[in-house]
């Protein structure tokens, strides 16, 4: 079994520990952190890489409850924004160490901004600067982002509804029993992925997705890259529909992630369609019938805002499946590193050596 299944495999248990901590003992801080929420003017929520994709999966929570706020990947709000007075930044971060982050915490510190962190640890610059931090334990993934990375989406879904007034027990309770069920499901989810023609080597990727899924839209992109070592596109569904549609082809596979409550039919026929023009399609989402594509994972139910929670899981399995169907090693990376630290070139000074010894060694 490799490292990336361990941690998929214990991230049910580990998201109720983190909804279980933030229900608990961050309570105070979560709702002091809602209270500035509610008193501010400009509201941004930001991240990068992975981060950035939990911020997505609760940016419509905010929204939903008339509580805008402006989405921006860290390091665009670094470099190409200014920040009002009295605005307020909540940073998503696993470390709190990457380069963009610090450089926006210096921004943020000069322009008199509170910061709110949402982040898994209390050593880095991010839990140690910011006004009120929210550090979620949970134990570190061996390489790619799994469990850091749903744990900072259920706490930035929880700063969302507690904003709103909305994380009661009654939430709570449909969460937990979600990913009780959930733990239940994987098994049978593998054997799905496995069975299925929808995973093959030298294919196109294409996800799609709306709503609080489009963070997990584009998670599964990221993981496909990191893991499967194989390029995805993740977009979202309506925005496909304005002229990409045109690579459809035998060849191509796609993940559509149904959401429960909004665009349900239009969707439903929008995989059809690629069903009919010869795309192979997953389908991801609550009471989606096993007819309605090649392959359907049908998730526990949860609340429909909060599906974010659950189905980004059916992609990490299949990402960790492929990545033992093409020969690639999902618990290394080639050439990142964990937390990029310096803002030049795209490899670690590890991994630029070790490429420069293998260049010489070809000459």
């Amino acid at each position: 079994m490799t490292h990336f299944l361990e941690d998929i495999l214990r991230q049910p248990e580990e998201l109720r520990r983190a909804l279980a901590y933030l229900c608990g003992p961050a309570r105070a801080e979560l709702d002091r952190a809602a209270a500035v929420l509610r008193r501010a003017r400009h509201v941004f929520l930001t991240g990068i890489g992975s981060s950035f994709n939990a911020a997505l999966c609760a940016c419509p929570l905010f929204q939903l409850a008339a509580r805008p706020v402006s989405l921006a990947d860290a390091a665009e709000l670094w470099q190409a924004a200014a920040l009002p007075e009295g605005a307020v930044v909540i940073i998503v971060s696993r470390s709190g160490r990457s380069v963009e982050i610090v450089n926006l915490l210096e921004k943020a510190e000069a322009a008199g901004a509170a910061v709110i962190a949402l982040t898994n640890a209390e050593d880095g610059a991010l839990a140690r600067r910011a006004q009120i931090p929210l550090v979620v334990p949970v134990e570190r993934d061996y390489a790619i982002s799994v469990n850091t990375y749903s744990s900072l989406a259920a706490a930035a879904g929880a700063l969302a509804s507690a904003t709103a007034g909305a994380f009661d027990s009654g939430l709570l309770a449909r969460l937990d029993q979600g990913l009780r069920n959930v733990g239940a499901i994987v098994p049978g989810w593998q054997e799905q992925i496995s069975r299925s023609d929808w995973l093959s080597t030298g294919k196109t990727y294409y996800f799609l997705a709306r709503c609080g899924s489009l963070g997990s839209c584009h998670e599964a992109r990221l993981i496909w890259e990191e893991g499967a070592k194989s390029p995805a596109t993740a977009m979202g569904t309506s925005s496909f529909r304005h002229g990409p549609q045109e690579m459809v082809g035998p060849d191509a596979r796609f993940a559509v992630w149904i959401d429960r409550e909004r665009m349900r039919e239009q969707d439903l026929a929008v995989a059809r369609d690629l069903g009919r023009m010869g795309a192979s399609v997953l389908l991801i989402g609550q009471q989606v019938s096993r007819d309605a594509a090649g392959l359907v994972c049908e998730l526990p139910e949860v609340p429909a805002d909060w599906q974010f929670l659950v189905d980004a899981i059916p992609a990490q399995l299949a990402a960790e499946q492929l990545a033992r169907l093409a020969g690639n090693d999902c618990d290394s990376f080639r050439y990142s590193s964990y937390i990029v630290e310096d803002e030049y070139g795209l490899m670690s000074q590890a991994a630029r050596a070790a490429n420069n010894v293998a260049g010489d060694g070809r000459s």
